[in-house]
């Protein structure tokens, strides 16, 4: 036991070492300003069902809706051909071939040369996925957009925030030239 002594001191400097975060994790980048509006005196279920309207028109497809608290989440995805990762070592591109010569009643002689992989990018193209999730309540509507990109080995490669001004603009128009209608 008298052995150990010596390391007290040092195994508390080491546990004085680890410490918390000063700052908690945030979306980067911030969701723009466009991506909160007044409610304009509507109900939330109105804002609901122009959503589910707006969005679906767009190419999403609704995954979940709660009219009662006001919240819309939708989904699309598309192929982002040609999309890979350089430093891969699945696939590579390349020469290949050989040559024989055969004997026995006949002659016969054949030539292979190939070019290339396993397939290529057709069978490695990526996939982007957009969620969207809009909230309405008496106060305003915020919506909320998640971009991430999934290679073709269904690794996540990407993600971001997708709250930009230019998307939330479309949306917001989008959900404005929606018709007033019977409620959901």
């Amino acid at each position: 036991m008298r052995q150990w002594w010596w390391m007290m001191p040092g195994l508390a400097l080491l546990v004085g070492c680890q410490t918390t975060p000063t700052v908690l994790p945030t979306a980067e980048p911030q969701p723009a300003a466009e991506c909160r509006w007044e409610a304009d005196g509507l109900e939330p279920r109105e804002w609901v069902r122009r959503a589910l309207n707006a969005l679906e028109a767009d190419g999403f497809v609704v995954r979940d809706t709660e009219p009662a608290v006001g919240l819309v989440s939708a989904d699309r995805t598309r192929t982002i051909p040609g999309y890979g990762d350089r430093y891969d070592t699945w696939e590579r591109t390349g020469f290949f071939g050989g040559v024989g010569i055969g004997a026995g009643r006949g002659v016969s002689t054949g030539m292979m040369i190939g070019f290339g992989g396993a397939g290529g990018s057709i069978a490695q193209d990526a996939t982007q996925l957009e969620r969207v999730s809009v909230i309405a309540d008496p106060g305003g509507v915020r919506v909320s957009r998640d971009i991430q990109v999934i290679d073709w080995r269904g690794e996540l490669r990407e993600t971001r925030s997708g709250s930009d001004a230019p998307f939330c603009r479309s949306l917001r128009q989008a959900m404005t030239a929606v018709p007033a209608g019977e409620s959901l």
